[in-house]
């Protein structure tokens, strides 16, 4: 009776990190595209909700 072994080779997989900051149009451009247009949109909400005038109102846009 022959006993055959077989090895597997296990490598780890590579693992970009999300929140470097690339150049270009990569995914984490988008990330961080989307966490600053969230940040903008909550520094507006909170603009007119302490200022009681609309965000344009407020810089005298309007």
């Amino acid at each position: 009776m022959t006993n055959a072994t077989t090895t597997t080779k296990v490598t780890t997989p590579v693992v970009e990190d999300r929140n470097a900051w690339r150049w270009g149009f990569t995914p984490q451009a988008e990330i961080w595209n989307g966490r600053l247009a969230m940040i903008g949109f909550l520094a507006a909400v909170l603009v007119e909700l302490f200022s009681g005038q609309g965000f344009l109102h407020f810089w005298g846009i309007l």
